[in-house]
């Protein structure tokens, strides 16, 4: 999933620190290139680190993670199950095994809005590894494939995964990111370091202080079609959270004065036409946080706010447009996490 959040750094409050916390601490800053995007990673630490160590480590994982779950590599973990026959048991690894329970979850607890399978019908619209297109599908070609989508028609065993129908692909794109985000946080706690923002393609998670010893701010980008640079909606904190926005506004094409995005519905098989241009979900895991934002684009807004006003821990606020008017819809304790409120 596309996302467009930045990450700042902000000063809050201006208590005085005590002789404890007067130790200096150093913000060490680690940036390359993953699953078709950047990634940025801030670590805060008293003790000095390894940079060269810390590098090697990050980029090791995340390599692990890409080789196992992008379908821009054709050797790929996903790209060969892709490629599986149908009744196959396709032996799959602990990464992807985690990301599939996160899957099977994502896939009931929205009724299908969330739905891995779509990745037939985000090619044919050329959103996907085929190519772009200026002009939309004949219904037939839609109607074709929409036989071939729904995750319930994959045989998720331990570690195993079977199509129970021949054509059945997976997109992981609108989780993946998500999941790196948490394996980073995961390696980061696990190595003794408790300040630390991950931030890739634009999914972050962060947890402790910045360097100021002030909590992480991160901010919701304003969605604007044709502007690249259009400034934040709001700021956020985010403290042993994570955050991911999924948005409609940058990844389009546009025919005979109607706009088509890159969010496709899997149950009608075409863009989706809501009014939702962005959607942003705060929740303990980055994974889960990006699959539900996707999810969100796809729903009737107001079933969306319900539902995630009944899960724990975890807030929305979707971004509505009608004509130029635009209109933010929170769940019940989003306005929590807001600078200013």
């Amino acid at each position: 999933m596309t996302t467009f959040i930045f990450a700042l750094m902000l000063l809050i409050g201006t208590a005085l620190l005590s002789p404890a916390q007067s130790l200096a601490t150093q913000e060490y800053v680690f940036t390359g290139q993953t699953m078709g995007t950047t990634y940025s990673i801030k670590l805060v630490s008293a003790k000095p680190l390894s940079e060269s160590l810390w590098q090697e480590k990050i980029d090791l994982r995340l390599k692990q993670v890409n080789s196992r779950l992008s379908m821009y590599q054709k050797d790929s973990e996903l790209s060969r199950f892709n490629a599986a026959p149908k009744d196959l048991p396709f032996r799959v690894s602990a990464d992807f095994y985690q990301v599939l329970e996160q899957c099977r979850d994502l896939y009931a607890l929205t009724f299908g809005a969330w739905d891995g399978t779509v990745k037939p019908l985000v090619d044919l619209w050329g959103f996907g590894i085929k190519g772009r297109r200026d002009t939309p599908p004949e219904p037939e070609e839609i109607k074709a494939l929409l036989k071939n989508i729904g995750f319930n028609k994959l045989d998720i065993g331990d570690h195993f995964l079977t199509k129970t129908m021949p054509g059945i692909t997976l997109d992981l794109g609108s989780i993946a990111k998500g999941y790196g985000v948490d394996e980073i946080a995961r390696l980061i706690r696990e190595g003794g370091v408790e300040n630390y923002l991950v931030e890739i393609g634009g999914e972050l998670a962060g947890a402790g202080e910045n360097k100021h010893r002030k909590a992480w701010i991160v901010g919701i980008a304003n969605p604007e079609k044709g502007i690249l640079n259009s400034g934040l909606y709001k700021e956020v904190r985010l403290d042993n959270k994570a955050i991911a926005t999924s948005g409609n506004y940058r990844n389009y094409f546009e025919k005979n004065g109607h706009i088509y995005s890159h969010i496709i519905s899997p149950k009608t098989g075409y863009p989706v036409e809501n009014a939702v241009v962005s959607a942003s979900v705060i929740s303990d895991t980055c994974t889960r946080a990006d699959g539900l934002a996707t999810a969100l684009m796809v729903m009737d807004t107001d079933k969306a706010i319900a539902l995630i006003n009944t899960l724990d821990n975890t807030e929305c606020l979707i971004i509505r447009q009608d004509g130029k008017k635009k209109t933010a819809l929170r769940s019940s304790g989003f306005k929590s996490y807001e600078i200013g409120f």
